[in-house]
């Protein structure tokens, strides 16, 4: 699943593209990944707004859109309402930009026609991402939903360690919970777990004051060198305009079960923790 540093990869390259595009038109390939409203409506709604902004909360990627200008003279009655167009990729959804007149992507399920001819691509061959249309109302209740954003200043120690040392429950499954850290997902939360030297079972209240420091600080690295190399590319993910990730190349442990931990050559092991896979070292991490 694409996490922080692939959906914060790509908006970056998506916010130097896109504010000041048009959309013209949307073509809904398989309406099973729209949340709401109708696949009408969402097309309706959607053409020409202009994209004015993309942001990222969590693993959500946000479209501002500034509404299309009423037809002169304007009829009476309130001004269209801003509309902002939320992305949750899930399992295997990329997001491409292409250029006009690019060739097909393999299994793309919604395409946003931009008036100058690009095309904004979703694509997934499992079919579980979703979009839909968000007014600022919804859009704020899925901002209180999630939790601090890991590489701002609201995430800090104090914050991170009122989130884990009165839970009885193992550091894995509650480092996935997105209510307590946005955008944390599987690979990093094994990565960032070695990086503290923490046991990815461990009971969160037997953390000490030191272990959340380090678990702290490790969140922020692994996630600051995931942006870095673009992303994870074990499969599915790729950029906005179809490049992999290099970070892959650089995981400790994720993915690495049997091969030699990096630090003390402990080969890798691999468990379950909260019904999720997850790799560490039983040497570092006990």
């Amino acid at each position: 699943m694409p996490e922080l540093p692939e959906v914060e990869t790509t908006r970056r390259y998506l916010a130097a593209h896109l504010p000041g595009a048009r959309v013209a038109a949307v073509a809904l390939h398989d309406p099973r990944v729209l949340e709401r409203p109708d696949p009408a409506t969402f097309a309706a709604q959607l053409a020409g707004a202009t994209i004015t902004e993309v942001r990222r909360r969590g693993k959500y990627l946000i479209l501002d859109l500034a509404p299309a200008p009423p037809p002169a003279p304007a009829a009476a009655g309130p001004a269209p309402a801003t509309r902002h167009l939320v992305v949750h990729r899930r399992m295997t959804g990329n997001l491409f930009l292409r250029e006009p007149g690019a060739p097909p992507d393999a299994h793309t399920v919604a395409v946003l026609s931009l008036a100058d001819g690009r095309e904004l691509r979703l694509c997934d061959l499992r079919r579980l991402a979703r979009l839909w249309l968000a007014d600022a109302a919804e859009l704020a209740a899925l901002d209180r939903a999630l939790g601090p954003e890991p590489l701002t200043p609201a995430f800090t120690p104090e914050r991170l360690a009122a989130s884990l040392t009165r839970r009885r429950a193992r550091l894995k499954a509650l480092l996935l919970d997105q209510r307590l850290v946005a955008g944390l997902g599987n690979i990093y939360a094994d990565e960032a777990l070695f990086a503290a030297s923490l046991h990815p079972a461990r009971l969160a209240h037997t953390l000490t004051a030191e272990d959340i420091a380090r678990l702290h600080t490790a969140i922020r690295t692994v996630l600051e060198q995931g942006i870095h190399n673009e992303g994870t590319s074990f499969r599915d993910y790729r950029g906005a305009v179809g490049q992999p990730g290099r970070n892959q190349l650089l995981v400790a442990v994720f993915r690495r079960t049997g091969q030699p931990c990096p630090r003390c050559g402990t080969p890798i092991v691999k468990t379950r923790v909260g019904g999720r896979g997850t790799h560490y070292c039983p040497q570092c991490q006990r």
